[in-house]
């Protein structure tokens, strides 16, 4: 078990090298001049050089690199370009916000497309077609678009829910509570789409296994092949495409983030694309994969403890 979680770390590790280090190259490398995105069209060639002579953009591509990795080992992604303020204190005044709504969504998701996929599997028939049809809305309709629908028809006109703005748990529980009900459902429900699909045809699978049909002629009891052999055998599948779900939730949060007002890592990570605050932009990158790594390394080890052959492989 030891070594598996080593070698899931491992590479881990080395994905967030080389995402870290193309992000570096693209943003450094693929443009002009850095200075003039920042400055402005009316900059002067003075103000560019000097610009440039402060932040050390004028040594070479691997000099800056070098010099943002041994900040950025140490939790240091330098100062902002645009904002008057740390990198490292921005990031820790929004994640806390994402991952607030992120979390909650999946955990939703999580239980919702659970119980829609193994009741379309199990009951199949009527019930299997109503979920068919939910799910295919659920793929065809935007976040973004849906998260409009709900501001204005439960935000505005009914007044149930805080229409923008996010109130944090330590300020306001139950305050907090409201403030995530439009953007998490506008997050969901798409995912609980997919995911309930996902689960579905896991479970038909498990359910199609010679183990089930010889536990059928033993007479165990049909929960207990359910919920004891079928599901435990389907959670592997269902978890892989939960831990994908999940990686789908932060790129959405952006935009739900964007149309709620929600100040989290999303609306930070698109003001800082727009503005060229590239010290942001990185930031958010080794965050994120940082995030989605210890996600995934969860869901290995999850994999690993419902299933002992995953270990081997």
């Amino acid at each position: 078990m030891l070594n598996y979680l080593l070698k899931r770390l491992a590479s881990g590790l080395v994905l967030l090298v080389l995402v870290c280090t193309c992000t570096f190259a693209l943003i450094f490398g693929g443009t002009d001049n850095v200075a003039r995105n920042v400055l402005g069209e009316q900059a002067t060639a003075a103000d560019i050089a000097a610009f440039e002579t402060e932040l050390g953009l004028d040594q070479p591509l691997p000099v800056q690199y070098g010099r943002w990795v041994s900040g950025a080992v140490q939790g240091d992604f330098g100062d902002s370009w645009i904002m008057n303020q740390r990198v490292s204190d921005a990031l820790s005044s929004r994640l806390p916000v994402t991952l607030s709504i992120v979390g909650v969504a999946i955990l939703i998701m999580m239980v919702v497309s659970s119980i829609l996929g193994m009741t379309a599997a199990v009951r199949r028939g009527l019930a299997d077609r109503v979920i068919q049809v939910i799910s295919v809305a659920g793929f065809a309709m935007p976040n973004f678009w849906l998260g409009l629908i709900l501001v204005v028809v439960f935000g505005v006109n009914l007044g149930w829910f805080p229409p923008t703005g996010y109130i944090s748990f330590g300020t306001s529980p139950s305050g907090w509570v409201m403030s995530l009900v439009l953007p998490v459902a506008a997050l969901v429900f798409s995912g609980i789409a997919s995911a309930s699909q996902q689960v579905r045809g896991a479970v038909i699978d498990a359910l199609r296994q010679d183990y089930v049909r010889t536990l059928r002629a033993r007479g165990v009891r049909w929960r207990s092949i359910l919920y004891k052999h079928a599901l435990r055998n389907a959670l592997p599948a269902a978890l892989t495409v939960l831990s994908v779900q999940f990686i789908a939730l932060l790129g959405g949060a952006a935009i739900i983030e964007r149309v709620f007002a929600i100040p989290g890592l999303g609306q930070l990570t698109v003001d800082a694309a727009l503005q060229g605050d590239i010290p942001v932009l990185m930031g958010v990158v080794v965050t994120l994969i940082v995030v989605v790594i210890c996600v995934n390394l969860l869901i290995d080890i999850l994999n690993a403890w419902i299933n002992p052959k995953v270990r081997l492989q």
